[in-house]
């Protein structure tokens, strides 16, 4: 994060007071978190979004393009044109975001050369080509995760970006579009903590399995449990750790309870190491009815000086709502609410396309999160019960 960033998410304070000094209508925009179309508040540019970018979307086949969208719009995006062949997709696309154009194919989207960008949450083994697509037309391309389903995939991507100069940004929400992971990044990159030593990532989903599309079975399309969700925690490991390098100690993948898609994985973990520290990730489709959110998401950062635990979705038992941050340091111990604290990703990305810059995100670091769960995916012991 720049320090402008940094004084602006700490300049919230640390306690009850975190909203001063901060637009109540910027708030509402940042509200949306993938499931935009259950939301009532339309997203609009936040007060520090410097430019105005024409930018447009390709496939969304998951309903995460809605989170990417209006973060893109949040940033100062303009959303120019969309193209699906989905009647439902283009009837739920139009309801959000009203009259925008929809373009009679992907070519009138890619030869505009008033857009700079293009957004896709397509199905996961389509995303990379569609961004070399992107990029060799001259633009920059941020895709929902997992971006990348194999690993000559990642080849052909890293490639595309060497030759074309363009960027390919992955959009790994679990930390970008999460309120207490933005402020724990912002921890832990102050020192607040010491040195990382250990990021444990706990990530169970929920199943949906009667709203899920045939493609969400098959590892061919999604990529496998590790490269589909663990591609949200190998990304925290990376920018957390500071890591450059890294690799896969061990990984394993199994189907524990749902016979009836033999090729699905609905279980995995792996263990990672890398030069700025180590990780562990365990992935599931076991969030139970029960739980009144989608999933538990736990994270904990163990540093030199202290740890922080997230409970970003739920605190079970506990108090109401999400993105609640506990830490322990040389000082104490301490609570911090960070519904509030604003997302930084959109502005940021966009102010990345036009300045040049990668203050958003480090293309290297987000390829290495995709190279990390590939290789894992790609290595995985069968889990046993």
């Amino acid at each position: 994060m720049t320090d402008t960033n940094r004084r602006g998410i700490l300049g919230l304070g640390l306690t009850a007071g975190l909203a001063a000094g901060f637009a109540a209508d910027a708030f509402a925009q940042s509200a949306t978190r993938g499931d935009a179309p259950t939301e009532s508040a339309v997203a609009r540019p936040v007060p520090e979004a410097k430019y105005r970018v024409p930018f447009a979307v390709i496939g969304m086949d998951h309903n995460h393009i809605y989170g990417i969208t209006d973060a893109i719009i949040r940033g100062g995006g303009v959303l120019t044109s969309f193209y699906a062949t989905d009647p439902k997709q283009i009837a739920m696309f139009k309801k959000r975001y009203g009259d925008v154009k929809l373009a009679r194919s992907e070519q009138e989207i890619l030869d505009d050369r008033a857009i700079k960008l293009v957004c896709s949450a397509a199905i996961p083994s389509l995303r990379a080509p569609l961004g070399i697509r992107v990029m060799r037309a001259g633009k920059d391309y941020l895709s929902d995760k997992a971006a990348v389903t194999t690993l000559k995939q990642l080849a052909d991507v890293r490639r595309a970006i060497k030759e074309t100069g363009r960027k390919y940004g992955i959009m790994y929400s679990e930390r970008l579009e999460v309120p207490a992971a933005v402020m724990a990044g912002q921890l832990v990159h102050d020192g607040a903590i010491g040195r990382v030593i250990q990021t444990v990532n706990l990530a169970p989903h929920r199943l949906s399995a009667a709203s899920r599309p045939d493609w969400f079975w098959d590892p061919a399309q999604n990529g496998g449990i590790l490269t589909d969700v663990g591609s949200h925690q190998a990304d925290q490991f990376v920018y957390l750790t500071g890591s450059k390098r890294a690799q896969v100690l061990a990984s394993q993948t199994g189907n524990f309870g749902n016979p009836a898609h033999p090729k699905f994985e609905d279980f995995g973990d792996m263990m990672l190491s890398g030069d700025g520290g180590a990780g562990y990730v365990r992935v599931d489709w076991f969030t139970p009815d029960g739980l009144p959110t989608w999933g538990d998401g736990r994270l904990f950062i163990l540093g030199t000086e202290g740890y922080i635990e997230l409970r970003k979705y739920v605190d079970i038992a506990g108090r109401p709502g999400g993105n609640h941050l506990l830490i322990a340091d040389k000082k104490g111990t301490r609570y911090l609410d960070c519904s509030k604290v604003p997302l930084p990703f959109g502005p940021q990305f966009v102010t990345d396309l036009v300045e040049h810059t990668s203050v958003a995100q480090d293309q290297d670091g987000a390829l290495l999160a995709a190279e990390l769960v590939l290789t894992a995916e790609a290595r995985a012991m069968p889990a046993r019960r």
